[in-house]
């Protein structure tokens, strides 16, 4: 059986036991703007109550998974107004993932970076191309991570390598981030020849046991993520407000270094 279905920002299909969540804007290497953040929360709600869906593969069309939180959108975050209703649907589509009843994998072509990655590491199993390139680059910009990226990182790091990676913001390679336990496997060839391996795999195990696991540990894990999200979203406004980050945009647009002064 295969099905599929599609908003303007996500191509979603269905097959064998699998559903493909495809984030679709490739124009803009699949940044994450509001439509597409309430879309994908959208998806995951539908695929959460599917009894056809045993696995979910997140990715993106065209050259990247996500190059981050849409620049654009950002600008319009100025006053709380417009940054709390974008922070909370961050946060929704966070929780959804994370607490997702399927098994989840990202599969990472090109350039994960900012809360594009922050994304990926709320899966299962995170899985990149040999070129992918992996950044938590907030720092460029005078903003901290969010989209629960001090919880995942923390997760995967422990809390003074998480903060090294943070502070640093420098983008490291498929094989750098699998040395350092940021991603579980870089793909040997062709991502998709070891994407089909690893599903393959799955679906040969006993799924239902395998998910009461996840749903162990995300039941102890899920009020730690939203205090940390909630952290996030008011240490974001924080900062938002600072000279150094309003330096940062404006280097951004004028593809130049930031020179930051700790105010």
């Amino acid at each position: 059986m295969s099905t599929r279905f599609v908003t303007n920002t996500v191509n979603v299909s269905v097959n064998n036991r699998i559903a493909t969540v495809e984030m679709n804007r490739p124009e803009a290497l699949n940044a994450l703007n509001v439509e597409m953040l309430k879309d994908l929360s959208f998806c995951l709600k539908e695929i959460s109550t599917s009894d056809e869906i045993d696995i979910v593969v997140l990715t993106g069309k065209g050259r990247a998974f996500s190059a981050g939180g849409d620049i654009k959108s950002m600008l319009t975050m100025a006053d709380e107004t417009n940054f709390y209703p974008i922070m909370d649907s961050i946060n929704e589509l966070v929780i959804n993932l994370y607490t997702l009843p399927k098994l989840t994998i990202s599969a990472i072509s090109g350039a994960a970076a900012g809360l594009g990655l922050s994304l990926a590491l709320a899966t299962d199993y995170t899985l990149s191309d040999q070129s992918a390139k992996i950044a938590m680059n907030f720092i460029g910009i005078g903003l901290i991570p969010d989209g629960g990226a001090h919880f995942f990182l923390e997760k995967r790091l422990g809390e003074n390598r998480a903060k090294q990676l943070i502070w640093e913001g420098k983008p490291l390679s498929s094989l750098e981030a699998l040395e350092i336990g940021l991603v579980h496997e870089v793909a040997a060839e062709n991502i998709q020849t070891a994407l089909e391996k690893k599903v393959a795999n799955w679906l040969k195990q006993p799924i239902k046991a395998m998910l009461k696991t996840k749903e162990i540990y995300t039941q102890l894990n899920r009020s730690h993520l939203v205090k940390v999200l909630e952290l996030e979203k008011q240490g974001q406004y924080e900062v938002r407000q600072t000279k150094d980050h309003a330096e940062g945009i404006k280097a951004f647009i004028e593809k130049r270094q930031p020179h930051f002064v700790g105010k």
